[in-house]
């Protein structure tokens, strides 16, 4: 069959023009609507208007003009039926053969700040998804287009054979759901949340592909890259790579691990991150002060690594990240002279994330946390709980020094992005030991304890969750940590209170607990 009949009708009118002129020269009659009518009329091509089609004209504000029966039965009908043939002739309707259709710019709306509900509303499509699913589902004889990529590919094939293959139109009609699937999916969302349906009965979540990734979390698992099309500035989705290799699956993960922690800190803070891990965290008046603690936090693991920064990169920081091997760089921003100097190594990654960072402290707070299950998946508000340092319980004899009380909330906020069972111990703005993802909670501290080694002596301790026993004050103190951060509410919280007591250890309660599995 040949495409002899086209409705167009498009938002983005990116190539529509040079399209539409080349499929009238190939004889197809187009018919349109509203803007893309007029720019088509004055670019010199040939179009009818959808209302001389219809007989009825286009009304209530244009919400009304595709919706009619002459539109639907020229694209739903079955071209080989003897019946729909039969319909149609008595009838006097004519079949659409090609649908070129984009709908109105719902996320684009809303992403505006302070855009009114009645906007909102106002844009989102209800002809355009109709016709397009209309089209889709009778892809056997229709052609249908919602991406301006596929203008060339649907040309040559028009050119060449007066209609597309059956191959193509089911890639297109299957592109048309994905992309009204991912339109409502956002509608929906929208008008959940003003609802304050945080978790409606159904979940549909809709994400854009960035990249094709060479492989997973291992060469012989197939992997993508998606963002959310929504996604604010500040994060590893919308951030801007300047220079190195393509990022793998592992670098996505790290990185962004590295993000979040950084993201705590007011100060300028540095984050090195291993294996979604932090193994150095540093703070200080300036980038290179915060990164010289990192990297003296664990000099071993910080090879390889990612590291996050909260302020630009300067030529001196550079300086001291070009001596290693790291995979990624990430931060605010990069100086002239320390692009200059990490542009020499081919491979590392340097992302920049934009003046939006600085006001990405906490965007975490606007985001679920989405785990897969095999069968199904979990929905959770993202740990983005701040520690009221007025809120602390000090349940020991002594209370910690206004030094020690620094170091806790430093250690605090790191422990909260440390793999459960997690213990950091914290001395001088800086990590000095890491215990992740112990089955144990004394285990996790031995690790802690015996990377920190002789720097344990005079640090504070800080653990994610409570403490089941009194043996991990015990260990604390004969390390020479002097003051402790926990949750509290053990049933035995007793027995530990004693420990530090005992030993001359402050302990203070958070009443919060951050359990990251």
């Amino acid at each position: 069959m040949a495409i002899k009949r086209a409705l167009i009708s498009v938002s983005d009118k990116t190539g529509v023009v040079e399209f539409a002129s080349a499929l009238a020269k190939a004889g197809v009659e187009i018919i349109s609507t509203g803007g893309t009518k007029s720019l088509l009329e004055q670019n010199g091509v040939p179009v009818i208007g959808i209302s001389e089609v219809t007989g009825f004209p286009e009304i209530l504000d244009g919400r009304v003009k595709t919706l009619h029966p002459v539109v639907h039965s020229g694209l739903l009908a079955i071209r080989d039926s003897e019946a729909h043939q039969q319909q149609m002739k008595e009838l006097g309707l004519d079949y659409i053969d090609l649908v070129v259709v984009n709908l109105y710019p719902f996320a684009a709306t809303i992403k505006k700040p302070n855009v009114s509900y009645e906007e909102a509303i106002e844009n989102i499509d209800i002809g355009g998804p109709t016709m397009l699913r209309s089209a889709a589902k009778n892809h056997a004889f229709v052609t249908v287009v919602v991406d301006a990529a596929d203008y060339g590919e649907v040309l040559e094939q028009i050119q060449a054979n007066g209609d597309t293959t059956l191959e193509t139109r089911k890639r297109l009609a299957a592109k048309v759901f994905r992309h009204t699937a991912a339109y409502d999916a956002l509608i929906s969302d929208y008008l959940s949340k003003l609802n304050g349906e945080l978790f409606p009965e159904t979940y549909t979540v809709t994400y854009e592909k960035v990249q094709e990734l060479r492989y997973g979390e291992n060469p012989h698992q197939k992997a993508a890259f998606y963002r959310k099309p929504l996604a604010g500035l500040g994060n590893i989705t919308t951030a801007e790579q300047l220079h190195g290799k393509e990022l793998s699956y592992n670098n996505i993960n790290d990185a962004n691990a590295a993000l979040q922690i950084v993201k705590e800190f007011g100060e300028p803070a540095v984050v090195a991150v291993k294996h979604m891990n932090p193994c150095g965290v540093g703070i200080g008046s300036t980038i290179e002060e915060a990164y010289r603690k990192a990297y003296e936090a664990d000099p071993t693991s910080i090879f390889g690594g990612i590291v996050a920064a909260n302020r630009e990169i300067d030529r001196a920081t550079a300086e001291l990240l070009h001596e290693i091997f790291l995979e990624i760089v990430l931060a605010p921003s990069f100086s002239p002279e320390a692009l200059e100097i990490l542009t020499k190594k081919k491979n590392i990654r340097l992302l920049r994330l934009g003046d939006a960072f600085a006001s990405a402290e906490h965007t975490a707070a606007s985001y679920h946390n989405i785990t897969s299950v095999e069968g199904g998946m979990l929905v959770q508000d993202n740990d983005a709980l701040q520690l009221d340092p007025s809120t602390l319980k000090v349940v020991t004899d002594r209370a910690p020094t206004d030094e020690e009380l620094k170091q806790l909330l430093f250690g605090w906020k790191v422990v909260k992005h440390v793999k459960s069972n997690a213990i950091v111990l914290a001395k001088d703005n800086m990590t000095i030991g890491v215990g992740a993802g112990q089955m144990n909670r004394v285990g996790a501290a031995r690790i802690a304890i015996e990377q920190a080694g002789e720097k344990a002596k005079g640090s504070v301790l800080a653990s994610d969750a409570f403490f089941p026993m009194g043996d991990t004050v015990e260990l604390a103190a004969q390390a020479g940590i002097t003051a402790i951060i926990q949750p509290g509410g053990s049933i035995k919280d007793e027995e530990s209170i004693a420990a530090a007591n005992k030993y001359g250890i402050a302990m203070v309660f958070t009443g919060v607990r951050h359990f990251k599995h």
